[in-house]
């Protein structure tokens, strides 16, 4: 049997860029410059940032403000619209559903599986509530189960348990240590070279 392919995107890195780097760049917090590049454990970066947010009263309105001064990165808008026109496609991030709306109308709303948080009457950030643990693995581990051959790119640590469960696995623009630390994934440096690789782990619709 000749099973669909479904490609699962990271979004911040490989579509879009990183909220909290954004976010420390508008208000001046090199704190908040830190990602799951540098803390790979995802609930211990959480907690850091979360405090640093408390500390400095950022609250959810000033992120979203953030966000909606964003754009995707050069080239994404098209390199999505090329690959829902092949497979099916759906967004795997660690980000939240009360940032992103801005950036998933920019990406014409793709599916996208994401977290939540807990905002206090006052618009603080008190607590997040994960979907599911590592559930960018679970996630395609499941598709796996419904019959698709799952594609996956994505660019950092918590990118990895994704990449390994899925059919094929491509890290896209990751840092040197990444790429050292997992020599086992090709790696993509332009949205040209994801498109070869995808259709070379497909196969796509032409």
């Amino acid at each position: 049997m000749i099973k669909p392919v479904l490609t699962c995107l990271d979004m911040e890195g490989v579509l879009v860029p990183e909220i909290w780097i954004a976010v420390a760049q508008k208000t001046g917090l090199s704190e908040l410059q830190v990602t799951t590049r540098d803390i790979p454990n995802y609930d211990e970066l959480m907690r850091y940032r979360l405090a640093v947010l408390e500390r400095y009263h950022i609250r959810l309105a000033d992120i979203t403000r953030v966000v909606g001064g964003m754009q995707p990165l050069e080239g994404a808008q098209e390199f999505l619209a090329w690959l829902r026109e092949r497979c099916q496609v759906i967004i795997l991030s660690d980000t939240y559903y009360e940032f992103i709306g801005p950036l998933m109308k920019q990406l014409e709303f793709p599916t996208i599986f994401s977290h939540t948080l807990e905002v206090d009457h006052t618009g603080m950030i008190r607590a997040y509530y994960l979907r599911q643990h590592d559930q960018k693995r679970c996630a395609v581990e499941a598709l796996k189960g419904l019959g698709f051959r799952v594609l996956a790119a994505g660019d950092s640590y918590n990118d990895i348990s994704m990449l390994q469960a899925a059919d094929a696995g491509i890290l896209f623009k990751p840092p040197a240590s990444i790429v050292e630390e997992f020599p086992q994934f090709p790696v993509a440096r332009t949205y040209l070279e994801l498109k070869a690789q995808l259709g070379r782990n497909g196969p796509l619709r032409p």
